[in-house]
């Protein structure tokens, strides 16, 4: 039962999502915490209302639904190509607006034909949102984790430093942050000199019968994922990290990329331009960006229209490639989505399947209504 009023067009958004062949799914409010602590990013994780079961399970109310209807197409062994739909509230802690609203979206699961069911995903978003706002400018941007990925990778950076930033992928802040620390390597600080010296001398057995004793000493208990190997092997890795120093052309070569921002119908020749004059080899991730350009224009979208955006992303760490955003004219999120090709393994999934998706924000398309897009 609802626990908020459903807006005035839910009907005819039902409508809009069933036209498209999906199958409506409902999930329930009280989810399992632990999926969206893992998986959905920093971002989200700070805004989820947490609970417990009477045996003291970690669970939350709903915060968002990409999770929960990966988890249902788990549970009940339903085979692909699977395209599903919702519409249901989901509850956060927001800075304006209310802590619970309503979202509705689509997740596209299983087509092996990326291009096509990317290029779908915001061809659906973007006729949704004409026939709900008829005559409102709709600005489209869009980035890909893939591309970034294969840029970072091509550099040669050590795995850890890879890891990093394709982390902050879409927060310039922490970017910034990162470059900054691979360009002016910072110590370590508070280490002992006797572990120090351990690690710079390479004495891995050493180090680990130092931690042993003195975790013995303290009462500290060790478990699997806190053991003194485990210690040992991140200590090395974090003074390994904070003393990596990437070449200033390197720098300025990821700096280029990050500041990449041109209509879509002209990014595939401006990232091969990129790639060239860098001297980098992109591989199948600028092959895909290719393809699903060419899949966007057979189906009609505007090209021009979309603005790609080398740095941009979105703030849930399960994206694996497309992310895009739709913004109504006083810059409000209306939808937003992307690809996740490996949250159903992470989830449990016996195979990988590959996916795309992406979401409604109601509240925002209800006042875009209401005050003809201008508020």
């Amino acid at each position: 039962m609802p626990l908020m009023k459903l807006p005035a067009f839910a009907a005819e958004l039902s409508g809009l999502l069933a036209a498209r062949g999906t199958e409506r799914v409902d999930t329930a409010v009280i989810q399992p915490a632990e999926p969206f602590l893992d998986m959905a990013g920093e971002d989200l994780r700070r805004r989820i209302f947490m609970t417990e079961s009477e045996t003291g399970a970690s669970l939350c109310l709903r915060p968002e639904f990409t999770i929960p209807v990966c988890l249902r197409h788990i549970e009940t062994a339903t085979g692909t190509p699977r395209r599903y739909s919702y519409l249901g509230e989901v509850f956060r802690q927001r800075r304006d607006g209310p802590n619970e609203f309503y979202q509705a979206g689509i997740e596209d699961l299983g087509d092996a034909a990326t291009d096509a069911a990317d290029s779908r995903a915001i061809g659906d978003a973007l006729d949704i949102l004409a026939a709900l706002l008829p005559g409102r400018t709709i600005t489209t941007i869009l980035g890909d984790q893939a591309v970034f990925e294969a840029v970072v990778g091509a550099l040669g950076l050590p795995s850890g430093w890879q890891k990093r930033l394709i982390h902050a992928f879409g927060n310039m802040a922490q970017l910034e942050t990162w470059l900054t620390r691979l360009a002016e390597p910072q110590p370590v600080t508070g280490l002992t000199d006797e572990v120090r010296g351990l690690l710079e001398a390479g004495d891995e057995a050493a180090l680990i019968g130092w931690i042993d004793r003195t975790m013995a000493a303290t009462g500290y208990s060790t478990n699997a994922s806190r053991s003194p190997e485990d210690i040992a092997r991140r200590l090395k890795q974090k003074l390994a990290l904070a003393e990596t120093r990437l070449d200033p052309g390197k720098i300025a070569v990821l700096r280029r990329f990050l500041s990449l921002s041109v209509p879509l119908s002209e990014a595939p020749a401006a990232l091969d331009g990129f790639a060239a004059g860098a001297g980098l080899d992109l591989g199948p991730a600028l092959q895909a960006f290719r393809e699903r350009v060419s899949a966007l224009t057979r189906l009609g979208v505007d090209a021009a229209a979309i603005t790609y955006r080398a740095a941009f992303g979105r703030p849930l760490d399960y994206y694996t490639g497309l992310v895009f955003e739709m913004t109504g004219p006083n810059g409000a999120v209306l939808a937003g989505g992307g690809r996740f090709d490996r949250l159903l393994t992470l989830l449990g999934a016996e195979r990988a399947i590959p996916a795309v998706g992406f979401a409604l924000w109601l509240d925002r398309i209800e006042t875009a209504r209401a005050t003809g897009g201008e508020a």
